[in-house]
């Protein structure tokens, strides 16, 4: 079980690139895909493809930081025209002045489209070079949502135990609450009779309507079924992500403890199933990051 966040940075370098590959990955119910940093062209759809067949839900941001160490790899246009007409109007300019105009290098290079400076297309090594530097970076990122997927499913481990330790108090109560609610009927008939007692056949049968309204039997087994498949999934080492399977059990959850809480004519069952919507409220919050 891995989490949907994390976070990965490493530098590499080659005698002629140096690259800083960043990825950080956040919450999201698809993968959904974000890139920042120098133009890398088709290369680009590339590592989206390498990110997406590792991380299969979530937010993925990537930054690719470039440094080109071999100046071969970068061609220098300077648009002779426009620098001719520059230098022509600067050579009229001085001669009426009476001054020496004179343009350094680092002026050509501040004067708007003049000088255009950009480095040639990546070539078939120094794709693969980053194609494989950004493979080690998720790697990286793998390991840190696996790390937190870990601390997550002992945390959920954690709450799957509260909720059958409610579920166990709700089953011994469901238990007794058929000859609670026949006392508690015989009591109120009595009030009302005004009498020594009430008939034992009207008893009986209102009795057995009040525990066929309150019976949680079947919630209850529902509930425990859908508890162990959540824990199935929690140990389980499949490889496949398991975030939206958790959160449908988890949903499930919470239905079955508002039916049995509705249902329930028992104030101790009513607050251990509170007890039991408590613990799957934490759960739903932590199976929200679960790839």
């Amino acid at each position: 079980m891995r989490s949907m966040t994390g976070y990965g940075e490493k530098r590499f370098e080659t005698p002629g690139l140096r690259a800083r590959i960043s990825v950080k990955t956040l919450n999201h119910r698809y993968f959904d895909w974000s890139y920042k940093g120098q133009p890398l062209g088709g290369l680009e759809t590339r590592l989206k493809a390498l990110a997406q067949k590792e991380l299969q839900r979530g937010r993925v941001e990537a930054a690719i930081d470039l440094d080109f160490l071999d100046p071969a790899g970068w061609e220098v246009q300077i648009n002779e025209g426009l620098l001719g007409k520059i230098l022509e109007t600067a050579r009229k300019a001085a001669g009426r002045l009476g001054e020496d105009v004179r343009f350094s290098v680092d002026n050509l290079f501040r004067i708007p489209q003049v000088v255009e400076l950009r480095h040639k297309d990546l070539s078939v090594t120094e794709r693969a070079f980053l194609e494989t530097a950004f493979e080690q970076t998720l790697a990286a990122v793998g390991k840190e949502r696996l790390r937190e997927g870990r601390e997550t499913a002992r945390r959920l481990r954690r709450h799957l135990g509260a909720v059958r330790r409610s579920l166990k108090q709700v089953e011994t109560l469901a238990g007794a609450q058929p000859r609670n609610l026949r006392d508690k009927l015989t009591r109120r008939l009595k009030e009302i009779d005004n009498g020594p007692g009430a008939e034992e056949g009207k008893v009986e049968s209102e009795a057995a309507l009040l525990a066929q309204r309150a019976d949680i039997a079947e919630e209850i087994l529902r509930l425990r079924s859908h508890l162990g498949a959540f824990d199935d999934l929690v140990r389980g080492d499949s490889g496949e992500p398991v975030g939206k399977m958790l959160d449908f059990l988890a949903q499930e959850l919470s239905r079955e403890a508002n039916t049995i809480n509705s249902k329930s004519q028992d104030i101790g069952i009513v607050k251990a199933i509170l007890a039991v919507k408590g613990e799957v409220e934490s759960i739903r919050q932590h199976v929200q990051n679960i790839e």
